[in-house]
């Protein structure tokens, strides 16, 4: 009787409901992110939008599924309903203060990113308003020295390696690329056989370290610098195919080490074990010698930082200047430029959060705050630099989701609102938790469609600053 039931046509959906109400239950009163709970129950983040989305649900899993319930159920604080367990839906510009889980790190949820990444173009248009500070450029010998504060998957550095390739075609260049994410570090280093083909005098360095470490490959602490690892690649060949294989090879040891953790105090992620991991072509490392990075033996005397979105919109001016900004700014050589970039809102994407979420703006600081606290923060040195914010039309420019032509003049399709829908939360960085309320009823996705009929597509505004050291 009972498999004569799961055959019937309405029972899988009566199933895939009633386990999602469950879930939806178990997430929201243990502040578990739904894809957490997707990973940790059958290795797959996307569990719950798929049975959102109506997909049937195997015997298998769901037994799995109940399984973990039942087990999570008879814990003590949730079977006393403990007040602190319960998350509440909150509206309004607190929102986020209130009910942001300790350790969390919105730019670490995959699915967002990545989807965020493949629809809207905002990576390319980074990179094109980079490339252009690289005609401000006056470097000197033995190399052009490029650190990227926050690679992520590589694509603006690499673009940015393009147009430097296309200006300086023979200079030497050392690059460092910070990133503490290990699924990153391998998206990122996938793009760079090329980069290694095409201009071979390259130095490529990759380190998990602290803002106020990396740019001089130095841990503070003397227990960090006491478990350092630093791993160099020379790479044989002269293909981008033999380069690529060898990076790939990579991919064991970044697995084992490129670890991290949550700080207990700070609830900031923080390397397991600090890594530096140089990679060279074999056949330059003669020319290549003066430029390599050793252990003590290295310089931090940058002609240009990249600081793209590099810090959460919400956290506070006082530590996007003091714990990111500042330090950057005094690895810069003379004559050396720092490009910042984060969002600005005021654009259709903004006009979506307020619409399910009003009052709530994520975007406090501006360009303007931050230049003025960095300032503050070096004090007697700020006569050293120049602290450039542009005019609007210089500073701010807009990216786009990518849509169809006609895409958006009629009836929008589900993955188009979703994808859209997406773009907002994520650029919104809305957490997990504020997202269960809102996802139930439909609400988010008439918002977002009455958003895209009235602009006829979805864009975002980026702002800019610029902050160089002076040659004198």
């Amino acid at each position: 009787m009972r498999n004569a039931e799961r055959q019937t046509p309405t029972s899988p959906i009566r199933t895939s409901d009633q386990i999602l109400g469950e879930i939806r239950d178990y997430c929201r009163a243990t502040q578990t992110a739904e894809s957490t709970f997707g990973r940790l129950v059958v290795n797959d983040g996307k569990l719950v939008s798929r049975l959102r989305d109506g997909a049937r649900i195997t015997t298998g899993t769901l037994d799995k599924v109940r399984a973990y319930l039942s087990e999570r159920r008879s814990a003590p604080s949730l079977a006393r309903h403990e007040p602190s367990a319960v998350v509440k839906p909150i509206n309004g510009a607190n929102a986020a203060a209130d009910i942001a889980p300790a350790g969390f790190r919105f730019f670490d949820n995959r699915q967002k990113y990545l989807l965020f990444v493949s629809t809207c173009s905002e990576k390319t248009e980074i990179a094109n308003r980079v490339s252009l500070e690289l005609g401000n450029l006056q470097p000197s010998p033995p190399a052009l020295r490029i650190f990227d504060a926050g690679v992520g998957d590589g694509t603006v550095l690499s673009r940015v390696m393009r147009a430097v390739h296309a200006r300086f075609p023979t200079m030497p260049l050392y690059v460092v690329a910070k990133e503490i994410s290990y699924e990153d570090v391998r998206l990122m280093l996938e793009k760079m056989a090329d980069r290694l083909f095409e201009h071979p005098a390259t130095v490529l360095v990759v380190t998990n370290l602290y803002y106020a470490e990396a740019p001089w490959l130095t841990p503070r602490s003397t227990t960090s610098a006491q478990s350092l690892i630093w791993k160099d690649v020379a790479l044989s060949g002269n293909t981008a195919h033999g380069f690529a294989d060898q990076i790939g090879q990579l991919e064991g040891f970044l697995a084992e080490n490129w670890r991290a953790g949550i700080s207990p105090t700070t609830g900031n992620p923080v390397y397991t074990r600090p890594i530096i991991l140089t990679l060279r072509r074999e056949d330059h490392s003669f020319l290549l010698d003066p430029i390599m990075p050793r252990p003590g033996r290295v310089m931090a005397d940058y002609d240009l930082v990249i600081a793209s979105q590099p810090y959460r919109a919400r956290a506070s001016v006082e530590f996007k200047a003091s714990k990111v900004v500042t330090p950057l700014v005094r690895s810069l050589r003379p004559g050396g430029r720092l490009i910042g970039i984060h969002s600005h809102g005021h654009d259709p994407g903004i006009e979506i959060i307020e619409n399910v979420w009003p009052g709530d703006d994520p975007f406090k600081t501006d360009r303007y705050a931050i230049l003025r606290q960095v300032k503050h923060e070096l004090g007697a040195e700020a006569r050293h630099y120049n602290f450039n914010a542009s005019s609007d039309a210089r500073s701010i420019f807009r990216y786009h989701m990518h849509t169809l032509p006609d895409e958006v003049s009629g009836p929008i399709g589900t993955s188009t609102l979703f994808a859209a829908w997406n773009a907002a939360i994520y650029v919104a960085q809305i957490e997990d938790v504020r997202l269960s309320e809102v996802v139930r009823d439909g609400r988010y996705l008439e918002a977002t469609d009455r958003v895209l009929k009235q602009h006829g597509g979805l864009w975002f505004n980026d702002e800019t600053y610029v902050i160089s050291r002076r040659r004198a």
